[in-house]
């Protein structure tokens, strides 16, 4: 090979790459933003409203606008919203026993959990959804049932094992099985990709442990760990993260099966890989 093929190989691959982390960073914009609003509201002087209640504003704020910018479809939203009610009966459950807490006073809280909880939660179904449509995404060798299946035994398995067994080791097994041979395929630029979909779950996973870090340094929640001062949060949170993402994968699948949403309007008429 010569050095003309090398450097011209060298600088189609940048180009991908540069394309790849520009979709995902739209992909990431309801995240980043709700981010972005924690932060703010912790270099903040004190108000009249508690942080928590400033944050449930902003974040049903950040989704009327986001709709009306194009970030998510009207039937988006409304997996989103499933996420979020999703996310709060989780957190429901965890504060209870004691998993983590909100430490910081609000008027909107239920059982110690603030409404902007959820959130957290609807920032995961808005990435989901946005990188969906985004890269163009469709399955082969995905097995719908089996997958959605284990998704809600996890997911009842993350609430139950407090009382109940833990089977997250023996679920995750049966998840990595159900999903071998299963392939997400995704555009970038002119070219189709492929990666298997455990691969992509462990992927996301890790990143969710990365955010997790950040809002726990931003003072989203608080680790019982991290009650006298922040600490990272352990590597365990990545398998669990890498678990619990096959549930809202799972909810987008079954919309996206249902029928293409609409096309919202800052991407109409664009080709589907823009």
């Amino acid at each position: 090979m010569s050095m003309h093929e090398v450097m011209y190989r060298a600088g189609t691959s940048a180009r991908q790459l540069a394309r790849f982390t520009w979709l995902q960073a739209r992909s990431c914009a309801f995240a980043v933003a709700l981010f972005g609003g924690m932060a703010v509201s912790k270099l903040l002087p004190p108000l009249p409203v508690a942080r928590y209640d400033l944050l449930l504003v902003y974040g049903v704020l950040l989704t009327g606008v986001g709709y009306l910018l194009g970030w998510e479809a009207r039937r988006e939203v409304a997996v989103v919203a499933v996420c979020h009610v999703l996310g709060l009966v989780f957190e429901l459950v965890k504060v209870h026993v004691g998993s983590w807490s909100y430490p910081e006073p609000g008027l909107a809280k239920i059982a110690g959990v603030p409404l902007y909880g959820g959130f957290m939660y609807a920032a995961v179904g808005s990435y989901v959804c946005r990188s969906w449509r985004l890269f163009d995404l469709s399955l082969t060798g995905y097995r719908a049932r089996g997958t959605a299946a284990l998704a809600v035994a996890l997911y009842v398995n993350f609430l139950s094992h407090h009382w109940l067994p833990d089977l997250r080791l023996p679920l995750g097994g049966l998840l990595l099985a159900v999903t071998t041979g299963t392939w997400v395929h995704f555009t970038i630029g002119e070219r189709r990709y492929r990666m298997p979909l455990a691969l992509s779950f462990a992927l996301i996973g890790f990143f969710l442990w990365l955010a997790e870090n950040i809002a726990t340094y931003l003072g989203a929640w608080t680790y019982p760990d991290q009650v006298n001062g922040w600490e990272p949060v352990s590597v365990s949170k990545w398998a669990s993260w890498a678990l619990l993402i096959s549930v809202t994968f799972v909810i987008c699948g079954a919309w996206r099966r249902q029928g293409r949403g609409p096309v919202p309007p800052a991407t109409a008429g664009a080709p589907a890989s823009a």
